[in-house]
């Protein structure tokens, strides 16, 4: 008798499994619907907050609670072309043209990171698009796991398949980081120039591109012959740049 009911055992133990694969499947799917269903809902509606901004704020309340984000929501047309071309020459320069990912780029910024690593310089390069920046900015957290980054390039298809370029760079421009708690193009102009983000210069616009990949630290060192160098670049390049 004992015999006879040990692969009961065995197959109530696999089915218990099988459903509770089904269940993870499950839940991932549906998570998946919710992220698209939240794309398809930005792709018509400003965002109240972003994943990093509430992450920032949540780091910058435990020293003062009582601290408030810089953030002001600005349509496309009320944002300088300047910036928009700056950021496209400096950011993305191929952004009209793919569908959300470089790979080639991806794989160049890898070799050169390790590279960097093996000669311990601390100086990173990042092959991400636009697309792959507002699908982690919008949505994500800044940790640099295996699993976010497949989030994110789930989303980056998701977001290239439901927007046009304008609005993907639209949102861009309102949710990029420019500050230690300075979120926007809005905010950013008027952080650093008092002006609307529709007043901005060329070499403005070209010198605010130049933060984007270290906001925080520029922020605090806003005449580094690095950064002055790196917007002379960006504003050369501007010209060419292409923008929906």
């Amino acid at each position: 008798m004992a015999r006879g009911r040990r692969p009961a055992r065995r197959m109530s133990g696999w089915r218990m499994a099988t459903m509770a694969a089904m269940a993870i499947i499950s839940l991932l799917l549906l998570y998946q619907l919710w992220m698209f269903c939240m794309v398809v809902w930005y792709a018509y509606q400003p965002p109240g907050s972003s994943a990093v901004m509430r992450q920032e704020l949540s780091r910058l309340r435990e020293s003062d609670p009582d601290f408030k984000l810089k953030y002001e929501w600005v349509p496309y047309d009320r944002i300088s072309e300047s910036l928009k071309r700056a950021v496209v020459a400096s950011e993305d320069a191929n952004f009209v043209e793919h569908d959300g990912v470089e790979w080639e780029a991806i794989r160049k910024a890898y070799e050169y990171n390790q590279r960097q690593e093996e000669l311990g310089r601390a100086r990173r390069r990042g092959g991400s698009t636009i697309t792959q920046q507002l699908a982690k900015n919008l949505f994500l957290s800044g940790s640099r796991t295996y699993l976010r980054k497949g989030q994110e390039l789930v989303l980056t298809y998701m977001i290239e398949n439901v927007m046009p370029k304008q609005r993907i760079l639209e949102l861009y421009l309102n949710v990029a980081e420019w500050g230690t708690g300075v979120f926007g193009a809005e905010a950013a102009a008027r952080h650093y120039y008092n002006t609307s983000a529709n007043g901005l210069g060329a070499y403005q616009a070209a010198k605010l591109a130049a933060m984007l990949p270290n906001p925080r630290y520029y922020d605090k060192h806003r005449s580094t012959g690095y950064l002055n160098s790196r917007a002379s670049t960006i504003s050369a390049r501007m010209r060419q740049a292409e923008i929906p």
